[in-house]
């Protein structure tokens, strides 16, 4: 069956390789040019190709340089408009042809973000960047926009700003001045990329502003290389909270799962408007400001992108349905990454964390059961931003966990990683091609007892199962979480003591703990019933977490603060979560990582609807195009 989210016609015609020639206009918010695309064909007399677009004026079209009549059809509300070309009579099944689209996109092109100066960090140049996962990249290039495509690509892109793309650069060189010495704002430069490697169109990527390089040590015996984009502003800041890892984490990555392919890896830290923690572009990492803990906290982040370079860049999930197959892999390899660099009970500590985004995920699919699978069955043309949430991530890399459990243990469960890698490495592949491979391995390299314990599995459940818990909870390491979970507990036990003087807490009980410990513990206070308002206001001051510069802290804080909408506390703090969230306490910086906005702006909505929704519309052109989609759907829910 074709993909759901795409209205081109990939299994009869497809592309191979496209050639982008942009010019980029920041005046007038423009990017426009020519997209031409190398098609080979599946079947014997194909009359025409179709491409997905949105928001995107077409003006002419070339196949194999003769201009001919197109059609561009009425615009769906998710997959945009379909964009039906004519092929030249007697195409045959092998053959190949041209295709050039001229075109340009509109103010309405939900892949990308135009910033003004004065919302960057140096506010003396514009920005732009693209978010195309998961059905975005249409919006940004007529394309056949379906993950079940691997395509490679080329680009030239004329700018007065520096321009970075998912790619390796050709010219000019990525260490040599910035904008190839150029002024940067007013000389236009040509920068040419090339991506050899096929990729799914979601990873076609492109930000441009103001943007500098340093590159991270090199690593000995390795020939891939690595470096941080920011503004310079941000730049040793940059470079002093990631160099210190990537290259270690990359390094050690290959030995877990083998070779990386993509010659280059870099990180490009964004303005605060980028949706998410990171996005795994191709050679080009996008992450979030709010990574910049300055005690390099938050690098875990990065070794989730590096590992979609094997999981999701290079196996990637066929369509939305299987999107598991990217997350909760990367997310299992993530944490097993913890254990060889740190411990088992780091490993066993992520677990933990992300047991609580799984439960409020699913919570929050109470009435859409549906987004509670691992294998979602979208109907043709239905949103997959709809099930976003962190259940593909948690609930895929826990089951991943429990097979590994099941099996023996990581020295039998290592090699099939490795075997999975080896054999799907650059093709796109279902749950089902997923399955058959563990099976057939273990056939071929285990005993009988391994297919009794495969055959065991409850893989409806896993795969279709619906509700707030697991199947099976798989056990993991708890030893950095119990003082987390013990200093929650004497919280809890004690809301007896209605004089908070009286409290024996200490500023002494956290002063162990790291910051994913300290999230532990207000993710597990969270649990429990809602603390008086008087308890919350200590809490807050007393451990110095209602005033965090970490965001995750942060964020949990305000999960305890405003868990009972009617309370004292609650009032109190929504005024101070709000203007967190969209920048105004004084920062002037928004939280516009959708993991932030989200969950704030819904629970500042359940106690003051009329306030949330003021501090949106006042904020709301700060948030990228997606996360004011999202979050317009979350305040109209409630």
């Amino acid at each position: 069956m074709p993909d759901p989210t795409t209205q081109s016609n990939y299994l009869q015609v497809y592309t191979t390789n496209v050639d982008f020639d942009w010019t980029l206009d920041f005046e007038k918010q423009v990017l426009e040019g020519a997209a031409t695309h190398t098609l080979l064909a599946r079947e014997t007399g194909i009359e025409e190709v179709i491409f997905d677009t949105s928001d995107l004026e077409i003006s002419k079209v070339l196949v194999d340089e003769r201009l001919v009549d197109f059609v561009l059809g009425a615009k769906h509300e998710v997959m945009g408009s379909a964009l039906n070309i004519p092929l030249l009579p007697g195409t045959k099944a092998g053959s190949t042809a041209k295709v050039t689209i001229y075109y340009k996109t509109t103010k309405d092109s939900t892949a990308l973000q135009w910033l003004a100066k004065e919302q960057t960090q140096g506010k003396q140049f514009a920005y732009l960047f693209s978010q195309c996962q998961p059905i975005y990249a249409r919006a940004l290039a007529p394309l056949q926009d379906t993950p079940s495509l691997k395509i490679t690509y080329s680009a030239r892109v004329a700018s007065v700003l520096p321009v970075l793309l998912s790619a390796i650069r050709v010219s000019p060189p990525s260490e040599g001045p910035a904008h190839d010495g150029k002024s940067i704002g007013k000389d236009v430069v040509s920068y040419v990329y090339e991506q050899p490697v096929g990729i799914p169109s979601y990873l076609i990527a492109i930000a441009s502003g103001n943007l500098h390089y340093k590159p991270f040590p090199a690593i000995e015996g390795k020939s891939w290389k690595s470096g941080v984009w920011a503004e310079p502003e941000l730049l040793e800041a940059c470079y002093w909270e990631f160099s210190e890892d990537t290259g270690r984490f990359l390094s050690k990555e290959e030995d877990i799962v083998g070779p990386y392919k993509f010659g280059v890896y870099d990180v490009l830290v964004l303005p605060p408007s980028f949706p998410y923690g990171g996005m795994e572009n191709a050679c080009l990492s996008f992450l979030t400001p709010t990574l910049l803990a300055g005690d390099r906290s938050l690098v875990d982040v990065v070794v989730h992108e590096l590992t979609h370079s094997w999981f999701g860049n290079g196996i990637t999930h066929a369509e939305a349905t299987h999107f598991w197959l990217n997350e909760g892999w990367t997310t299992y390899i993530e944490r097993l990454l913890q254990q060889f660099l740190h411990s088992p009970a780091d490993r066993g500590f992520q677990y933990v964390v992300g047991s609580t985004a799984l439960s409020e995920a699913l919570d929050n699919y109470v009435d859409k059961p549906k987004y509670q699978r691992l294998v979602i069955d979208f109907e043709p043309g239905e949103d997959p931003d709809d099930a976003y949430s962190s259940i593909p991530y948690e609930k895929g890399s826990t089951f991943l966990l429990y097979l590994e459990q099941t099996l023996g243990g990581l020295d039998v469960f290592l090699p099939y990683v490795r075997d999975y890698v080896s054999s799907f490495q650059g093709k796109s592949i279902t749950t089902w091609d997923w399955k058959a491979h563990l099976f057939t391995y273990f056939e071929n390299h285990g005993d009988p007892e391994k297919i009794d314990a495969l055959n065991g599995v409850d893989w409806d459940a896993w795969f279709y199962g619906e509700g707030p818990e697991l199947p099976v909870k798989p056990s993991y390491d708890t030893t950095l979480a119990d003082p987390a979970y013990t200093l929650a507990a004497r919280w809890d036990t004690s809301r007896s003591i209605s004089d908070v003087s009286e409290l024996d807490f200490a500023r002494s009980d956290v002063a162990a703990f790291n910051s994913n410990q300290k999230v532990v513990f207000l993710e597990r206070l969270a649990t429990y019933a809602p603390l008086p308002s008087a308890h919350i206001g200590h809490l807050g001051t007393l451990y110095e977490v209602a005033a965090s510069a970490n965001a995750e802290i942060r964020l949990r804080f305000y999960n305890v603060a405003l868990k009972d909408p009617t309370s004292l506390a609650a009032l109190d703090f929504t005024d101070q979560a709000l203007k967190w969230v969209t920048g105004r306490d004084g920062t002037g910086v928004i939280k516009g990582r959708m993991k932030f906005c989200r969950p704030t702006f819904r629970a500042a909505n359940r106690v003051n609807a009329i306030l949330a929704k003021e501090y949106f519309v006042r904020s709301k052109e700060e948030f990228h195009p997606i996360a004011r989609k999202l979050i317009e759907k979350d305040l109209a829910s409630i």
